[in-house]
């Protein structure tokens, strides 16, 4: 039988209740088997980047971080779109590890998703996200994509649970797609 594959998923909500961190929540049930899906340490405490608190030391929480991106064979980031774009805190986790010695989504395949209340399901963080990403040299998962639209229709409102098959269907369906993705970038 084959290794499993090691795959770390980001939040980009800090909220707990957002729709964001319950499609965090269904993934490991919807992986396929031979992939098993971690969530990676949080962000939430990280400093401002600025070069001058990076000269004096890396802070801990930025290398854990950065350190369970790079023993993850791939990530899936999922977040919500925040004014059109990538939700700032999200963003300056990944402007803290693109100054690091060893980045590491270098080389990383890097699959997204989104969920959002309005019907656009956070695609313009999604294009914002793959050019912050490939400028650093991740290796982004092209299709199928996950587009969450309408959330709140789509998880239950007390439990947060995913309810909605199609959407299951098509997380499965990309969650399948980057596992034979993983193997041909690692190769």
């Amino acid at each position: 039988m084959a290794e499993k594959l090691n795959v770390v998923v980001i939040c980009g909500s800090l909220r707990k209740g957002s729709y964001n961190a319950s499609l965090v929540r269904a993934l490991p049930e919807l992986a396929p088997a031979d992939m098993t899906i971690t969530a990676a340490p949080s962000f939430a405490d990280f400093p401002p980047y600025n070069a001058d608190v990076q000269n004096a030391g890396v802070p801990a929480m930025v290398t854990a971080w950065a350190d369970s991106i790079r023993a993850a064979d791939g990530v899936i980031i999922v977040s919500p779109e925040y004014n059109w774009s990538i939700p700032g805190a999200l963003k300056n986790a990944i402007d803290w590890v693109s100054k690091l010695k060893d980045v590491p989504f270098k080389d990383k395949p890097v699959a997204l998703q989104s969920a959002s209340t309005g019907q656009m399901g956070g695609g313009r963080m999604q294009y914002h996200m793959r050019m912050a990403l490939v400028s650093i040299e991740a290796i982004m998962f092209g299709k199928p994509e996950v587009f969450v639209n309408f959330a709140a229709k789509k998880f239950d409102e007390k439990t947060g649970d995913l309810t909605d098959q199609p959407t299951k269907d098509i997380v499965k369906q990309q969650l399948a797609a980057f596992a034979k993705f993983i193997p041909r970038v690692r190769a």
